[in-house]
């Protein structure tokens, strides 16, 4: 069974630079590589004058941030097109003004990879490398995706706060402390607002997902997701 101190001789022959050619470089799940690519071609009317990234996309922001964000996956005319998570889509504008009002943000805006946006104690990730089909991975494409993930947080030592943004990221990182055997609260139920302590020190917090489908039907609002990152400041400050 792997253990902590597997986790740590694990960093010592990684690093974001190596980890971040290993993500943009794979090709290991058909169906994605094929359906990022397909939209990369074929773009969409507003930005068929922009080339699109079309290749799986690594995590951004300092390296040392107490503050992890875990998204699902890259937006097809978002992420997929511009090559950085949470860019240039309406999921992307909630979030970042978000970020930008809590102090985790020079701006509130992501808009392209050359736009000035500097994240400040925190770092964004997603669970899944790929756009996938109508926005759902399927079980093996997480599993083939789960090396990443454990890698970038592996490497993320400094982070505190944990926060899930979506049922999928909460299980990915649900998921990520079982492979390590790190003792998990009991009945861990993805809500949003709900957090959970880990023997660490560190803490998780769930959220709805920041997507249209959440905030144009309120289910998430501007001010619930600013109440649980003014929440994850203090948690920060204070630990």
């Amino acid at each position: 069974m792997p253990t902590m101190s597997n986790r740590k001789t694990h960093r010592i022959y990684d690093s974001l630079d190596k980890l971040r050619e290993d993500i943009i470089n794979c090709r290991t799940c058909t169906r994605l590589v094929k359906f990022r690519e397909k939209i990369a071609s074929e773009r969409t009317k507003r930005f068929l004058d922009q080339d699109y990234w079309g290749k799986p996309i690594p995590g951004f922001g300092p390296p040392d941030a107490r503050l992890v964000v875990i998204g699902l996956a890259p937006a097809a005319h978002g992420g997929n097109r511009t090559g950085r998570v949470f860019t240039g889509d309406l999921s992307a504008k909630f979030l970042m003004r978000g970020l930008y009002d809590a102090g985790f943000a020079n701006q509130p805006n992501s808009d392209s990879v050359n736009d000035g946006l500097v994240l400040k104690d925190c770092y964004i990730l997603a669970a899944v490398r790929c756009v996938p089909p109508d926005n759902i991975p399927t079980r093996e494409e997480m599993q083939n995706c789960f090396p990443f993930l454990r890698r970038e947080l592996d490497l993320l030592t400094n982070s505190r706060a944990i926060l899930l943004l979506g049922k999928i990221a909460f299980d990915s990182y649900v998921k990520y402390l079982k492979f390590y055997g790190i003792e998990t609260p009991e009945k861990m139920v993805f809500k949003h607002a709900n957090a959970y302590d880990l023997p660490d020190g560190k803490r998780i917090f769930a959220s709805f997902h920041p997507s249209p489908r959440n905030t144009n039907t309120g289910n998430l609002t501007q001010s619930m997701f600013q109440s649980l990152l003014e929440t994850i400041k203090k948690f920060i400050e204070e630990s």
